[in-house]
């Protein structure tokens, strides 16, 4: 069945409805929340220059947050779907091999450290954390004869996220700013500015940009690197681009929102299941999909227990562990 979807439905057609998904649960974002809004005032929040304390709340407060919800699902789906085509690993997601926790300790460090350091500057510091992370993971999943395997991948980014999670943890401690890493790592849009968003999305727009610029050198790539080396492809120099634009992706997330598991492990698989299998398609489909789904667990977030907030970060992990275990007992083949 999914095989015939794949086959018969054009892309055009699929992109589009998912356009008018993720338009549709943008305007369900922007009108539900702790505070009652209705469709009247979202309208003229965003197309009047009219006051008042409803209109106040959805453009200064819901809005930024809902833009960081759709950047931020956007960045971390494309991540994910780049590296488990560049690693040819099905569980391969920037939470699980080391990405954000390198940059959740580099932001512990650098709060210690240089405590009046600006957005920008801390932006930078989870860019180098989340490189050195992943470097970590590679470095460690190399090692034997033999490259990387997806397990050994798996299991070097388990051990490394857990000891980068333990430093931040302990540079918290040590330093007393455990409640300010805390606050900035849980994982959620709450007390976006449109200062933060104007210096963040610039990156995540570049990354995007390059990941679809290279989308058919990633297709060949996910196939085999004997077969991308057989037709001409330059692997090194694609990979090292692909490695950057990872890194810009999820270490300008984590820079936003903090850590964010499983979004760029689920997006990838769900969208080959409706795709196929050419990164042409995968990218910009995974980019509109995790920013529909970033926008529904924030909505969820914020209305479960209103005016109280649930963390999108513990809504995540609660729909994306049992994803995982089924990836895991199907092989990486549950949805594709």
């Amino acid at each position: 069945m999914t095989k015939d979807l794949q086959r018969t439905v054009p892309f055009l057609f699929k992109f589009s409805a998912g356009i008018l998904v993720f338009l549709g649960m943008f305007f369900v974002a922007m009108v539900f929340g702790a505070a009652e809004t209705s469709i009247r005032d979202v309208w003229q929040a965003l197309t009047s220059n009219a006051t008042g304390d409803k209109i106040n709340i959805i453009r200064e407060i819901r809005l930024p947050r809902e833009i960081a919800a759709i950047f931020v699902g956007a960045a971390l789906s494309v991540a994910g779907a780049i590296m488990q085509g560049m690693t040819r690993n099905p569980l391969a997601d920037p939470g699980l091999l080391g990405l954000t926790a390198g940059a959740n300790a580099a932001l512990a460090i650098t709060m210690a450290f240089l405590p009046s350091i600006n957005y920008f500057g801390i932006m930078i510091a989870c860019f180098i954390g989340a490189a050195a992370g992943a470097s970590l993971v590679f470095g460690l999943g190399s090692m034997k004869r033999g490259g990387f395997s997806p397990l050994r991948i798996v299991l070097a980014g388990a051990a490394v996220s857990a000891f980068l999670f333990a430093i931040a943890e302990g540079v918290g401690i040590y330093f007393k700013i455990s409640k300010d890493v805390s606050m900035w790592t849980a994982g959620g849009m709450i007390g976006t500015t449109w200062g933060q968003l104007q210096i963040i999305i610039p990156f995540i727009i570049v990354g995007i940009i390059i990941s679809l610029y290279l989308s058919r050198q990633l297709t060949i790539l996910s196939l085999s690197e004997e077969v991308a080396v057989g037709l001409g492809q330059k692997t090194i120099y694609v990979k090292s681009i692909l490695f950057v634009v990872i890194i810009l992706l999820a270490g300008a997330s984590v820079a936003l929102v903090g850590n964010m598991a499983f979004i760029g492990l689920m997006v990838p698989h769900v969208v080959r299941a409706i795709v196929g299998t050419d990164y042409r398609f995968i990218l910009p489909m995974s980019a509109i999909v995790g920013a529909t789904f970033m926008l529904f667990a924030d909505t969820l977030g914020r209305t479960l227990n209103a005016p109280y907030e649930t963390p999108v970060a513990a809504i995540m992990a609660i729909i994306g562990l049992p994803f995982f275990l089924i990836i895991v007992r199907k092989g990486g083949k549950a949805f594709s």
